[in-house]
């Protein structure tokens, strides 16, 4: 019987906290512990979890200890008893810490938050888990790209995709983030067009001819993708038999009482999912229509979920653990993602 993984995440934010969950529902992963720099609900959830907590440095550590935190030890300690650490930590953190991974002989996942050349490799399990196989380190990419290269793949694959256009309709922050509210305003984001999206998308599909824009509005649950595809074959029918059938795609229907993004969410939270999580991308089906030899969509991305699957992949895939398939299905297993909705 192969040895469990194990696997270790430093931080326990919006990221860190679900990829710790569902490491923990992996009957091939055994979670090690999480890196804390600060003593706060965060840190007191997760070690009434049964998480063991680790401080990022000894000082760290006498911080958290001194706040009554129950302390394992520094990083350096969980270094020395993981396979993989999953790098949840704020956005650049990555240069820091890649030096510590490195002399500990350690693989890790980054996130989308990094630069692509901090690994070299952008990962979406169903684009490109084989290219994932073996290497040291992997960044997993960010939401909007996730959800930009699952669906363009499933096109690409299904229609033949020769230009693609999409706008972003992003939201400001997310729930748990009082710091850049109450908002009242959109705002361009980037000013300078196009966005960066369509480079981040092509870091993993290198081919796609895509480019983006994007708009911040006044919201914190999951952003909205406008797509429009040039395809070879613009037919309806065809795309959303692809979607349907394409792991991690969800179809939805207004008729059904999908009518804005809070319906996804909650939709989320009648199939009992931890967080109101949904980690699949939805896309309408009204929206799903051609015109000129183009290729219409809307879809929905969760912004604080969507990239739970990739990183619990992309674990299997540094260590040689798994192929794409067994990886991707028992991933979908432990996480209760559904079936493509059916029409």
């Amino acid at each position: 019987m192969r040895d469990m993984l194990k696997v270790g995440v430093n931080g326990y934010g919006v990221i860190g906290r679900r990829v710790s969950d569902a490491v923990r529902l992996q009957k091939d992963m055994e979670l090690v512990g999480v890196v804390k720099r600060t003593p706060d609900y965060r840190a007191f959830t997760a070690t009434s979890k049964g998480i063991p907590v680790y401080a990022s440095d000894p000082a760290t550590k006498e911080k958290l200890a001194g706040a009554g935190l129950r302390v394992a030890g520094t990083m350096d300690d969980l270094l020395t008893q993981v396979d993989v650490m999953v790098d949840a930590s704020p956005e650049g953190k990555g240069e820091e810490n890649i030096k510590l991974y490195e002399g500990a002989g350690v693989k890790a996942i980054f996130q989308g938050g990094e630069e692509h050349a901090i690994s070299g490799m952008s990962f979406v399990a169903q684009c490109n888990y084989e290219d994932a196989v073996g290497r040291r380190f992997v960044r997993v990419v960010s939401c909007n790209t996730t959800g930009l290269c699952r669906t363009l793949k499933a096109m690409d694959d299904e229609l033949g995709v020769e230009e693609a256009m999409a706008t972003l309709v992003r939201r400001s922050t997310d729930p748990d983030d009082s710091s850049k509210g109450p908002i009242d305003s959109i705002v361009p984001d980037p000013l300078e067009l196009p966005s960066h999206h369509a480079d981040d998308v092509r870091c993993v599909l290198p081919k796609m001819n895509l480019v983006t824009m994007a708009v911040k509005v006044p919201a914190t649950h999951m952003h909205v993708h406008a797509l429009a595809l040039r395809v070879r074959r613009p037919e309806p029918a065809a795309a959303l038999e692809a979607i349907q059938r394409t792991d991690r795609l969800l179809l939805v229907e207004g008729k059904r009482g999908f009518k804005a993004t809070s319906n996804v969410i909650d939709y989320a939270r009648e199939l009992g999912r931890p967080r109101n999580d949904l980690y699949e991308t939805a896309i309408w089906k009204e929206s799903v229509k051609a015109q000129g030899g183009w290729l219409f969509l809307f879809q929905a991305v969760h912004q604080e979920a969507i990239v739970v699957p990739e990183n619990v992949d992309a674990i299997r895939a540094v260590t040689g653990a798994s192929s794409r398939e067994s990886s991707m299905r028992a991933t979908d297993e432990s996480l209760g993602i559904v079936p493509p909705a059916k029409p």
